[in-house]
């Protein structure tokens, strides 16, 4: 049996090599193997830091009973879905016809010509209550297939019926206002925890896009976003050792969680940390959590290269055996000379940009220049190997060998968002072009009449385009800001540093295409709602300038100041740059940088909103005074 996947990009192929399972991977020659043999195809997806993967493949795809069966009745392929996102949400979304308890293992088994006619997800090896066993399915699926051949394709054919119907579905509407966006708080709100923090009921997760939306919709969400984040961070959700979070709890206090930790989770609570540390009531729990996760990002999941593994393992190996959060129950001591969890080493474009703009927030929010440094070695990492001659980017990659999936609209936003926030935490301009030609290479590649107006520059999924399978990108949000969001993110980002009318224009246009739906469901479009706040409340821009070769402020000890004034400073937009800096963005057509100097060889703060400015100031004190309720 030929090995497949022993020079896979993905470290979750690769675990499953050497199964007795003849597993294909993700492609164009599984199906045509279907097709020669006419039997169906099991496609099964998780990823490396799965428990519940780990658990069925020792069950399941390891015993060469079940092995014998799927090699004889089906096509498997195995499929990694962080490095195939739009494979994952096409068979998710096929999935949710036949179970409620969406989620990971995902078994789908479908025709050759890739229709879905039955689907679930972790199944074991032994029937357990109402859920079958795993060799039972499967040797349902292939007497259904060989006995009633006709309903299950009249089952393929009436899913992608009711997928076609659900993609033009219209969830556009009119941008909120702040009082709408302040309703949307209030529903989130009445779910609230009061007791243990979060929303709703076990399993809770941290909902980071939630939380940022929060922080933007007024005292009470802000309250809210600081209550809840308080609580999990002091919580068994969060590891008091290395700083990470995990991926969810199984119970309503935290405790008991699922001990993955993502790359995601982590970026996007940093980047809440960072927003409440904004203003003079800055909650004194905010720059320790920052530290915290600033630490486990930089010393933990940060590779040699520069760039960001994807999520640390729930389980590793003690005394021998496989332990499901084991090393966490244990304090730095007992850590000593134990092999932490494995990470999934896969550098992904997208969640390296997530990783990159919250440390560079939170390194210039709370003056580390060692977060913003490490940002900016991811950063230029991704410039060199993830971004091809011709501009177009890399998805994946895995010790500098790339992979062949498409790079998707999430790569395209989140990297460009996180480069502006590198541009504005360290002054370069290489970073904000950059960031605007990928934005713009978004919005050539939307049609002319879509609601939405970015799309993937490098299309869709081919072995899901040629099916007819792709889906349109999925507004919801769960764990992330979907693709539309982050490019409409990046593109407001560049409005408010002066690249021009246009990017605003696209920002309220992607958000006008969800908005019908986002501020009936703010639990699922966090993001969305965090942008429409943006959106919605007056653009306050700040650029402080220092000389060139400044060396510092003279200030009374314990005095603030000015740079530190600025890094703190409640502004929609806010960076500190030397002359020489201000005029390379300006001539790199930043408009917000226009004849912006260091006046008396000092440094010089210059408070705007949507380019109006007030006089310049020099002070730390002055510049508070400029805020509104002064």
């Amino acid at each position: 049996m030929p090995n497949r996947l022993k020079d896979a990009l993905s470290p979750y192929l690769r675990a499953h090599a050497d199964n007795p399972v003849d597993w294909y991977p993700w492609g164009e020659e599984a199906f045509a193997e279907a097709r020669r043999r006419d039997v169906p195809v099991l496609v099964s997806i998780g990823y490396a830091t799965c428990h519940w993967c780990h658990v069925m493949a020792r069950e399941s795809f390891s015993d060469p009973d079940t092995a014998r069966l799927i090699n004889e009745w089906f096509v498997a392929v195995k499929v990694d879905r962080e490095e195939h996102p739009e494979v994952d949400a096409s068979f998710l979304a096929a999935a949710s016809a036949f179970t409620r308890e969406l989620g990971w293992p995902l078994t789908v088994f479908a025709t050759p010509d890739g229709r879905t006619f039955y689907a679930g997800t972790y199944f074991p090896p032994r029937g357990v209550r109402d859920v079958p066993a795993f060799p039972d399915v499967l040797a349902a699926v292939a007497e259904a297939w060989r006995e009633r051949r006709s309903e299950l394709d009249e089952t393929a054919r009436a899913v992608a019926r009711a997928l076609d119907a659900a993609s033009v579905a219209d969830t556009s509407g009119d941008l909120p206002d702040r009082a709408r966006l302040e309703s949307a708080a209030a529903m989130l709100a009445v779910d609230e925890d009061r007791v243990h923090g979060g929303f709703g009921r076990a399993p809770k997760f941290p909902v980071a896009p939630v939380l940022d939306f929060l922080t933007r919709s007024g005292p009470h969400g802000r309250g809210l976003a600081s209550r809840t984040l308080k609580r999990m961070g002091a919580s068994p959700l969060r590891d008091p050792v290395e700083g990470g979070f995990f991926r969810y709890s199984t119970r309503a206090d935290w405790s008991e969680p699922h001990y993955e930790r993502m790359l995601t989770d982590n970026a996007l609570l940093l980047g809440v940390v960072a927003e409440l540390g904004r203003g003079e009531a800055s909650p004194d729990f905010v720059e320790p959590l920052a530290d915290g996760v600033i630490g486990f990002l930089t010393e933990r999941m940060q590779l040699p290269s520069g760039g960001f593994a994807s999520a640390q393992d729930s389980e590793s190996i003690i005394d021998g055996e496989r332990s499901e959060g084991g090393y966490y129950h244990r304090d730095a001591a007992g850590r000593e000379g134990l092999e932490p969890p494995a990470l999934d080493t896969k550098v992904l474009t997208g969640w390296n940009g997530l990783a990159i703009g919250a440390l560079a927030r939170a390194g210039f929010v709370f003056d580390r220049a060692h977060a913003v440094a490490a940002a900016r070695r991811a950063a230029d990492y991704l410039l060199e190997h993830h971004r091809r001659g011709d501009g177009s980017l890399v998805r994946a990659s895995l010790d500098g060998v790339l992979s062949p999936a498409a790079a998707t609209l999430e790569d395209t936003g989140m990297f460009a968002g996180a480069l502006l926030e590198l541009a504005a935490a360290t002054g370069e301009a290489r970073y904000a072009t950059t960031a605007r030609e990928l934005i713009d290479r978004a919005a050539d590649a939307a049609p002319a009449d879509a609601a939405a107006p970015f799309a993937a520059p490098a299309g869709g999924d081919p072995v899901l385009v040629a099916r007819g399978l792709a889906l349109p990108p999925d507004p919801a949000e769960g764990a992330t800001p979907s693709g539309v969001t982050a490019c409409a993110e990046a593109a407001w980002r560049l409005h408010a540093l002066g690249a021009g009318d246009r990017y605003l224009e696209l920002a309220e246009r992607a958000m006008r295409s969800v908005a019908g739906m986002a501020v009936e469901r703010p639990i699922a479009f966090g993001g969305a709602l965090a942008v429409m706040a943006r959106l919605a409340e007056p653009l306050v821009q700040l650029v402080t300038v220092t000389p060139d070769g400044h060396p510092g402020e003279a200030v009374e000890p314990g005095s603030e100041t000015l740079l530190d004034a600025t890094r703190r400073h409640e502004a929609s937009v806010a960076t500190i740059v030397t002359e020489s800096q201000a005029r390379a963005l300006a001539a790199a057509g930043f408009e917000l940088f226009e004849a912006r100097i260091a006046s008396e060889r000092r440094p010089t703060a210059y408070r705007c909103q949507a380019f109006v400015c007030a006089l310049p100031v020099h002070s730390a004190a002055d510049l508070v005074a400029l805020a509104p309720d002064r």
